[in-house]
């Protein structure tokens, strides 16, 4: 599961890497990277249509690994239907982003999301894209990876964008992952071992989280840190 308006894409390594042994599923959520948007996107609602597939397909103890948004849906399906997954890996995301920022942080419960959306929708293709340049440094250090990650913004359903940009914003897992039973992998950015007492506390409910940081790069671990990221990934999927 690829993080906010990202592409399946970003696991084409992994797969390769994996799929002379296991059956990969690379998903795109709707609406993100041009694939056709679908009413209702919500984390809950894509959490919930995740783990419907898993069953419905009869994917018996899949491996379910998620980077940034995807990260936090594997930590929900996992809370949510304990018995689903065989092991969780989290690329790069936390409970509660948010509270990251703010501790005092509460999510709402009637959280109103249609000025965010408004505004959004109002912004020209050309606007947008500029709004989307000014961060895309702060997510990799490999700048020959800009234009790919900002192509998969700019082909992304703006309503869908701002819609689960204000949910995922509004979402805290933190109290929910207690009720994970499976091994948990959690890949780190070097950046948050600078803040290991939040980060802790954000996962101190998790028991079977095994917390690791890398010591290079940004946001996508994939990209940036390679030799650690398939290191641990490659230690935790061989090792039952």
């Amino acid at each position: 599961m690829p993080g906010f308006a990202s592409s399946g894409e970003v696991w084409n390594e992994a797969k390769a890497n994996f799929e002379k042994n296991f059956t990969c599923y690379t998903l795109t959520m709707a609406g993100f990277a041009g694939v056709k948007p679908q009413p209702n996107a919500s984390f809950k609602n894509w959490e919930e249509a995740i783990a419907a597939y898993l069953k419905e397909n009869k994917i018996e103890k899949p491996i379910i690994i998620g980077h940034s948004m995807g990260g936090a849906l594997a930590l929900a399906i996992a809370a949510d239907y304990p018995d689903l997954a065989d092991r969780i890996v989290v690329v790069d995301a936390v409970p509660c982003l948010a509270a990251l920022m703010d501790a005092s942080f509460k999510s709402k419960e009637n959280n109103d999301c249609s000025p965010i959306v408004n505004q959004m929708s109002a912004l020209t293709d050309e606007q947008f894209a500029e709004n989307q340049k000014k961060y895309v440094d702060r997510l990799t250090t490999d700048v020959s990876k800009y234009d790919l990650l900002l192509s998969w913004s700019a082909k992304s359903d703006r309503k869908t964008f701002a819609e689960v940009y204000c949910d995922f914003a509004n979402t805290d897992l933190r109290e929910k992952i207690a009720a994970i039973k499976c091994p948990s992998l959690i890949l780190l950015e070097s950046y948050f071992s600078n803040i290991k007492p939040a980060i802790e506390e954000q996962y101190k409910n998790l028991k079977t989280a095994n917390l690791q940081y890398a010591t290079k790069g940004l946001h996508f671990i994939m990209y940036d840190d390679k030799e650690f990221y398939f290191k641990h990934l490659n230690n935790f999927i061989k090792v039952k």
